[in-house]
């Protein structure tokens, strides 16, 4: 029976809900679902590369073979085969990982989340580089941080920026690997430096490597978390080597915080999903990935010079940007008088779209930023919408 003028419900949101804030990448992927847009926005894997075959011959198998346990409940940390298969592949130059230490996780988004959690109370001191990637932002701004952004160069994060505001911070927060939002990434020499000034302020890392395996050139970077252990925690994904659409992240982490982590996700959602996991091993587990992900590589890379050999043709010499070695971003700095936000509003009338740069910084944002991806739009699309892109900018000179 259905209650007659019912009073209207007063709701009271946690002080926690007010802090949640819109993506504005995702706000922007709206407007970019129009198929007539040339899209430089999103962060997405190009669907070109989903081994989908490969995913339903796993998902054939793992049903017909092991059906009652793939659909049944799983325990927190994650599927034991899946976690050995991660330990092994992190442990090398030297290190030990063991599977004790692998948390599965529903996409690295929820590690972000798992880790804020643990880690951050309000007022808490957390470093992050300048610019940085918006969803870390947004996943620790929840918890009421104090962000102190640690300074970057071509080379990547500067460690010896660290000393000026490392103290009482409970982390820092880094990508090395062709970062997300400028491309770059952190040298060699650089990633021993970074190590030996974190382990000597006893600092928490957080390596956080969706992108390492995309080099174009195939050379294998050294992960931080192999040069200290106890003092780095690292984050993967299988969202760019195989899809992002099964939501499978890991973390890795010194066995006395994966513990506290797990006890975090069996109140957030109790186990990533058993199927998924499962079938992510069944394609992964005798090499899969050694063949597929050079065609990742081959794609990314000539669609990356595709716009770099069109930005040296279209964009005025006033502008810059970063050549990335991998990855799926090239970052560019305008003259300071050009907002990008404004920039973009012209740019979807002309039926183009990318992401200002102003997000990305959690102090002092550059409104002269912006960040282009190139993944999912062919060559041809690409020196289409970066010609209208250059006359946009080089009208505002």
């Amino acid at each position: 029976m259905k209650i007659e003028n019912p009073n209207p419900i007063q709701w009271r949101f946690s002080e926690r809900a007010s802090q949640l804030q819109s993506s504005f990448i995702r706000e922007i992927l709206k407007i970019t679902q129009q198929p007539e847009i040339i899209s430089f926005a999103g962060g997405l894997p190009s669907p070109l590369t989903f081994p989908v075959e490969a995913m339903k011959s796993a998902y054939d198998k793992v049903l017909t073979t092991h059906g009652k346990t793939a659909l049944q409940y799983g325990p927190t940390d994650g599927y034991m085969p899946l976690r050995q298969w991660i330990a092994d592949m992190l442990s090398k130059d030297g290190a030990k990982i063991v599977p004790e230490q692998v948390l599965m996780v529903s996409g690295s988004q929820q590690a972000l989340d798992l880790l804020g959690k643990v880690l951050i109370d309000e007022g808490s001191r957390v470093l992050v580089e300048t610019p940085s990637y918006l969803g870390a932002l947004q996943a620790f701004s929840v918890y009421r941080p104090e962000f102190k952004s640690v300074a970057t160069d071509e080379d990547g994060l500067v460690p010896s920026s660290l000393d000026a505001v490392a103290e009482g911070a409970r982390l820092l927060y880094a990508l090395p690997n062709f970062q997300n939002p400028t491309g770059r990434t952190l040298t060699v020499a650089r990633r021993q430096e970074l190590v030996e000034t974190c382990a000597r302020l006893g600092l928490p890392l957080i390596e956080d490597d969706p992108y390492g395996a995309l080099s174009y050139k195939g050379d294998p970077l050294p992960k931080m978390v192999a040069m200290n252990p106890e003092g780095v925690i690292y984050m993967g994904s299988f969202s760019k080597v195989l899809t992002p659409g099964i939501r499978l992240g890991y973390v890795v982490a010194p066995l006395p915080l994966v513990r506290r982590l797990e006890l975090a996700k069996q109140a957030a959602d109790l186990h990533t999903a058993q199927l998924t996991q499962m079938v992510v091993h069944e394609v992964i587990k005798d090499g899969f990935l050694d063949q597929h992900i050079p065609t990742i590589r081959e794609l990314y890379g000539n669609q990356c010079q595709a716009m770099l050999d069109a930005m040296a043709e279209h964009f005025p010499a006033s502008a810059t940007w970063t050549k990335p070695e991998g990855g799926m971003f090239i970052w560019v700095t305008l003259p300071k008088h050009i907002n990008a936000m404004e920039l973009l509003d012209e740019a979807i009338k002309e039926k183009v779209a990318f992401v200002p740069g102003s997000p990305f910084y959690a102090n002092e944002p550059e409104t002269n930023t912006l960040r282009l991806s190139f993944v999912t739009v062919p060559p041809e699309r690409i020196r289409q919408g970066i010609a209208i892109l250059g006359k946009l900018i080089a009208a505002r000179l």
